[in-house]
């Protein structure tokens, strides 16, 4: 096997998957400085270390790429249906490419939809484990307004958020990936089992760790920078000032995404992390629509917010103005109101009559006063109350 064919990237970068840790920017300089091949000799040989590590660390990866067994992995994830994507591949997501030496090294897919295209329109939904019942409603809705919208949700499998978003997102008929801190033929947490089946079977399921790896705190922290690079945006839903999630924010932050934070109650202390994110650079997002409008493409504009239509905003502004012009209580005389509306008595007596057709005034003697029940006219010209 020639060195520098594709079968051997392949085999080799499957290997370093088993032998460096998820985001280790030290490899990843090795790979760029000296290529997979010549790392992957360095390590099986042993002999002269690489630059930028302890002997004693160099020793603890020359221990496990004595155990590596790329071949061995390739095979048992083909079992299981996942395919390896690495960097030069159709369906590698060149957005990756923005971690530099972080970037993962190669990532093991399960799930049919090519991980590229999906990637290409996705957000990211994260937010607390131990989340409210708010937040886990705000996470479902959002995600099945996005999946409706043709955007792909993207989150991280666990608990709480996460999981509301998932399942909005399938619930919605829509596409969702979930991006693991372990093989993504290990389904984890345990619990999330069926989630993470269902989501596999509909979706992506992606993870950097080869088949069977376990997940440790470390590798939590580690993933989440690339749901934040695979994405167009990451929305935070709820979390603590100490939340893994906002290790995504800052993330997406730092690579250029677009933040966004879903404000929750101020004595809430689960959305204390979102709220400081919101004091930053984070946008204040409530809907789909509202997410939509900053990642996707331009005229992607959500609705205007405005309160509901009043009868009288129907009124032309001069009338509006001489209606303002009567007393709420008692009545008054036109050359009052006039005054008051700051017009001529004509135009205010005219107006006035318009009013009166409308059921808003009536005459009372000499002067004008407001109904108490003023009659609204429907869109077929009659009036009720």
């Amino acid at each position: 096997m020639a060195p520098g064919s594709a079968e051997a990237e392949l085999l080799g970068r499957a290997f370093l998957t088993r032998v460096v840790e998820p985001g280790d920017e030290v490899a990843g300089r090795w790979v760029r400085e000296y290529g997979v091949s010549e790392v992957v000799r360095r390590l099986r040989r042993g002999g002269r270390g690489l630059p930028g590590v302890s002997g004693k660390r160099w020793a603890g990866l020359r221990a496990r790429a004595d155990r590596a067994e790329p071949g061995r992995d390739l095979a048992a994830a083909r079992d299981a249906g996942v395919r390896f994507v690495v960097p030069g591949d159709t369906e590698w997501p060149r957005q990756l490419d923005d971690l530099g030496d972080a970037r993962p090294l190669g990532l093991w897919v399960r799930g049919r939809p090519s991980l590229r295209m999906w990637a290409l329109r996705s957000v990211a939904l994260v937010g607390a484990r131990a989340c409210t019942e708010y937040g886990a409603h705000m996470a479902a809705g959002l995600a099945a307004g996005l999946a409706e919208r043709g955007w792909v949700v993207v989150s991280g499998g666990a608990y709480g958020v996460d999981g509301a978003a998932h399942r909005g997102a399938l619930g919605a008929g829509g596409a969702t990936a979930a991006v693991l801190a372990c093989g993504v033929d290990r389904p984890y947490p345990p619990g999330h089992t069926g989630l993470i089946t269902r989501i596999a079977e509909q979706g992506l399921v992606v993870g950097e760790l080869p088949p069977g790896d376990h997940p440790t705190p470390s590798r939590f922290v580690l993933r989440n920078r690339v749901i934040a690079a695979l994405t167009r945006g990451t929305v935070v839903v709820e979390a603590a000032l100490r939340s893994g999630s906002l290790v995504t924010a800052r993330a997406a932050q730092r690579l250029g995404r677009h933040t966004m934070g879903v404000p929750g109650p101020a004595t809430s202390g689960l959305s204390a992390g979102v709220h400081e994110l919101l004091r930053g650079d984070a946008v204040l997002v409530t809907d789909a629509a509202e997410i939509v409008e900053l990642v996707g493409d331009m005229g992607e504009l959500a609705p205007d917010r405005r309160g509901p239509v009043l009868p009288t905003d129907l009124l032309d502004p001069r009338t509006r103005q001489v209606l303002a012009g009567l007393p709420a209580r008692g009545a008054a005389s036109a050359d009052d109101v006039a005054r008051r509306a700051q017009t001529t008595p004509d135009d205010a007596v005219a107006r006035l009559y318009e009013l009166r057709a409308l059921g808003y005034v009536e005459r009372h003697g000499d002067g004008w006063k407001l109904t108490r029940q003023p009659l609204i006219p429907d869109r077929q010209g009659r009036r009720g109350c």
